[in-house]
């Protein structure tokens, strides 16, 4: 019994008692810190005393009726259909990039490599000019429907429908399918990088269990990408939430900078609708911000550890005999 007395006090003397740390002291931090707070108390200080800035005008500029509207229906539509064209087709053209079709897998590459190469501003003032290649409005029709019925002899027309180019092709219209036909070449390589992140066991066990190629795709393998396809897709629609200035080059008037710039112009308040303007962004992408985080907090569940608490610490502590009562 005193044996046993005896070890176990002799391995309460060896464990190593409570250490008294002095904390680092980081004085290169508190004067960064210090100067950082000044700067940012010179320009606070620098914005509201400059009449330069006018925040009255600010104000009533970022309120205005057509402000409003240009930030409804051309900043916020434009970014959500171009978005949705840009996500759904990048996905598709991913898809087909992917694909042992060597056919397939060209075309995806030909379209990524051609439409990552044109400006947008470019794509979107060529966009606005397309109604001049469909003078007489554009046909919807059997392809090649004249060619046949001259050599059939026959008369008539097999159209469909004709559309005004200068409607489609312009407008807000035209602003969202150039927007969205620029994004999807984006869209694919991220979409084609997440599902390439995938284990292609998934697939393998997908097909074990009889799935075909497009609902293992569906099921199996694109919800497992979301994990890495989420950042990038919302770093790409806070981007397209700037881009729609471009709207410019169709032109659309009806935009949030377009409308701004035109208060501007008219009364000679230039630079505070500038801040107007930059405020506006500002507010839009820290709203998308949030809910990017809020979708990769989500979408990241069940992947990596979580940061270890103090519990966690105390019970790491017992099982390796270095701390706590026994």
């Amino acid at each position: 019994m005193s044996e046993g007395v005896s070890s176990a006090a002799t391995a309460a003397d060896e464990r190593p008692g409570a250490i008294d740390a002095v904390p680092v002291r980081h004085l290169g931090r508190w004067v960064a810190v210090a100067f950082i707070a000044l700067g940012i108390a010179m320009l606070v200080h620098f914005m509201f005393t400059n009449d330069a800035f006018n925040w009255g005008f600010v104000r009533k500029a970022m309120v205005q009726t057509p402000v409003i509207n240009g930030l409804l229906m051309g900043t916020l539509l434009g970014t959500a259909g171009g978005m949705v064209i840009g996500v759904v087709l990048g996905v598709v053209v991913a898809v087909m990039r992917l694909s042992d079709n060597p056919v397939l897998s060209w075309t995806a590459w030909a379209y990524t490599w051609f439409f990552r190469a044109i400006p947008r501003l470019v794509l979107l003032t060529i966009m606005g000019a397309l109604g001049v290649l469909y003078p007489d409005g554009m046909r919807i029709a059997i392809p090649f429907d004249r060619q046949i019925q001259s050599l059939l002899g026959m008369d008539g027309t097999w159209t469909i429908a004709t559309l005004d180019a200068n409607t489609i092709f312009t407008g807000i219209l035209g602003g969202i399918i150039g927007l969205g036909l620029s994004e999807a070449a984006y869209m694919a390589e991220i979409a084609r990088a997440g599902i390439l992140s995938v284990d292609p066991g998934q697939n393998e066990a997908a097909a074990a269990l009889g799935m075909s190629d497009g609902l293992a795709m569906r099921r199996i393998v694109l919800p497992q990408a979301m994990r890495v396809i989420v950042p990038p897709t919302g770093n790409e629609t806070i981007a397209m939430v700037k881009d729609t200035s471009l709207l410019i080059g169709i032109p659309v008037s009806n935009e949030l900078f377009f409308q701004l710039e035109s208060i501007g112009s008219r009364t000679y308040q230039l630079f505070p609708v500038l801040v107007a303007a930059v405020l506006w962004y500002l507010i839009i992408c820290s709203v998308l911000m949030v809910i990017q985080s809020r979708l990769e907090r989500y979408f990241g569940r069940g992947f990596g550890g979580r940061a270890p608490t103090g519990k966690d610490e105390q019970t790491r502590a017992k099982l390796l005999g270095l701390g706590g009562d026994h």
